[in-house]
This record gives structure tokens, sequence and C-alpha cells, in this order.
């Protein structure tokens, strides 16, 4: 979960189901960097993946995943906030 794309791919999903190329997009990414991202995350078990044809579909239906996500978020405003009272 460290790099800063694989978070965002974390965040979309957590909200939707997605398509390889729409994520790709919507992260600003190339489709092999993304299947890169994907697998590392599917092999964590923080993301589902299921077919529709031809197409692969991503989810992520674990409440764990939200949370964490949460979490990132606060530290981050927080570490934001230290930073800019230093200043």
């Amino acid at each position: 979960m460290a790099h800063p794309a694989r978070l965002r791919v974390l965040e979309l999903i957590t909200e939707r189901e997605w398509d390889v190329n729409s994520l790709a997009t919507a992260v600003n990414i190339s489709q092999p960097s993304l299947s890169q991202h994907l697998k590392k995350l599917r092999d964590a078990n923080l993301v589902e993946r299921r077919r529709v044809r031809q197409t692969v579909m991503y989810s992520c239906h674990e409440e764990a995943v939200g949370k964490i996500l949460e979490t990132l978020r606060v530290l981050s405003l927080a570490q934001g906030k230290r930073r800019h009272s230093r200043n």
C-alpha cells in the first residue's frame, strides 16, 4: 500500500466496481502498470476480481480496507498540520 497509485486504486475500488481500463484512466497510469499494482493488492487479499465475459472487474468489499484508508487519511492530515504549524 506504500505506492501512491496503489492507495488511489484502493480508494476508488472501495467506492464501486471498476474494469481495468477505466481504473487505469482514473488513476492515470498505464494498464500494464495497473495490472502489477492490482496483482500486489490481490496477493495481499485486499481486492477481489471477477470476469464478465472478456472484462475483468475489480472491487473491494472488505470493511477493514476502508478503515485502513480512513486511518491513513487522518494520519496524513495530522502530519500536514504539524508541518504547517512549524512554518
